[in-house]
């Protein structure tokens, strides 16, 4: 009976510590505006941690996360609007920090490229249909000598 209920308190305190590791403390402040805490909310979740590289600022507990969440929430603060906030983060972090990357000249390619394979796969599918199409129609069986 002692072995299951120190068993217990192991698998306890073991999800108590792994809970509180998967999720992101965000120390700032509440802003004062509802809206501006909205802004706020979701600008922090659709900019990427540098360090994580795939997790969202607002879900990210690595120290640079809560110094970038807190330098959104000083940008805020101080009058600033959500594209001139994404723009000095993009111009610091370059254009990984954004989960939706703008489209631009250095970029278009990949915007491009799934519109370019497909009207290539069907320039292929009508030449190779087309061909078959051209062949003439023999019968295997006519061809073979009688036994």
């Amino acid at each position: 009976m002692k072995g299951a209920k120190q068993l217990a308190a192991l698998a306890a305190l073991s999800a108590a510590l792994w809970s509180t590791a998967l999720l992101a403390v965000d120390n700032t402040p509440p802003l004062p505006d509802p809206v501006m805490q909205q802004r706020y909310l979701d600008l922090t979740h659709e900019l990427r941690c540098v360090q994580c590289q795939n997790e969202a600022l607002a879900d990210s507990n690595v120290p640079l996360a809560a110094d970038l969440r807190l330098e959104i929430h000083d940008m805020l603060l101080a009058g600033k609007s959500d594209e001139e906030i994404r723009n000095y983060l993009v111009a610091r972090y370059g254009e990984f920090i954004l989960f939706r990357p703008r489209m631009n000249w250095h970029n278009a390619w990949l915007w491009a490229a799934p519109a370019l394979m497909l009207l290539a796969g069907f320039g292929i599918a009508v030449r190779v249909m087309r061909k078959r199409a051209s062949l003439p129609i023999t019968d295997d069986d006519e061809a073979t000598p009688a036994a």
